[in-house]
């Protein structure tokens, strides 16, 4: 429409390329409408406005039904004002009618894409080219646009762990609300942590096992030790360590949530992680 950068008017030759190949980008809403019926004529302002205050966020297209009747009867238009939201080609959502303001922006935001949603997906690609560094810094700044997003913090400090930053990713989970710190994913993560710092502090393993045959019964020379089995990869042997200590206390909330924690890195090992589940099953209650 004349005047306004995101309100476009729909034909049958432009529909494809204007809604359905836009809807790739961002959500679509078109207004299929009639200059002749009233309740239009009191809803296109609305829209129009909501299309201005959001800023291309999304786009508004128009369909007039005088003029583009079997058109619109084609997309199951009976009856107008009647809007549709499109995304990534389909039809996401059907409003009927000139309802208020606030149902439309109801849609609106469900299907935006979000900044946060925008950065990680790029930090996704940077890392898979190799981008490090780049795809830390998105990932960064995906995390402050949006602080409760467990998954985009689960990401960063995924990708901080992995480039010796344990710290770092210490303090991003610390950040998080507490209903999503309690998400499974990230008490992985806080275990994996756990793990990084207790290897860090310990002596060499010939020393850990020194001591601990000195002193079989010191939970902490234990964990110690199963950490850097675990840093060493050996699987088997701080699972038999962590169990352990499940065993000489049963309340040890470090080696209850590093057990799990390497349970999740055996996901992919069926048999071990099977053999190992039903062992730790009597202390896990």
């Amino acid at each position: 429409m004349a005047g306004f950068d995101h309100v476009f008017r729909a034909t049958p030759d432009n529909f494809g390329a204007l809604v359905l190949e836009n809807s790739d980008r961002g959500p679509v809403m078109v207004n299929y409408w009639s200059p002749r019926a009233g309740p239009c004529m009191i809803l296109m302002p609305r829209l129009v406005g909501l299309a201005t205050a959001y800023g291309g966020r999304f786009l508004l297209v128009t369909v007039n039904t005088d003029e583009h009747g079997s058109f619109a009867r084609g997309h199951g238009i009976f009856s107008v004002p009647t809007v549709k939201m499109f995304r990534h080609g389909k039809i996401v959502d059907t409003i009927h009618g000139a309802l208020a303001e606030g149902e439309f922006r109801t849609v609106i935001e469900r299907h935006l894409v979000r900044e946060s949603g925008a950065l990680h997906v790029s930090a996704v690609a940077e890392h898979s080219a190799g981008n490090v560094d780049r795809a830390l810094t998105l990932l960064t700044q995906a995390a402050m646009t949006d602080p409760q997003n467990a998954r985009i913090a689960a990401d960063l400090a995924k990708l901080l762990i992995l480039e010796n930053r344990p710290a770092q990713a210490e303090a991003v989970l610390h950040a998080l609300p507490e209903a999503a710190g309690k998400d499974p994913q990230i008490a992985t993560l806080r275990a994996h942590i756990g793990f990084l710092r207790a290897a860090a502090e310990a002596p060499a393993r010939e020393v850990l096992e020194q001591d601990l045959r000195a002193h079989p019964e010191d939970i902490e020379l234990r964990f110690k030790l199963s950490a850097l089995k675990l840093v060493e990869d050996d699987y088997a042997g701080a699972m038999d360590d962590l169990i352990e200590i499940l065993r000489r206390d049963r309340g040890c909330h470090a080696a209850r949530t590093g057990l799990l924690a390497v349970f999740q890195i055996l996901a992919c090992d069926s048999e071990l992680l099977f053999r190992y589940r039903r062992r730790a099953s009597e202390f896990m209650d």
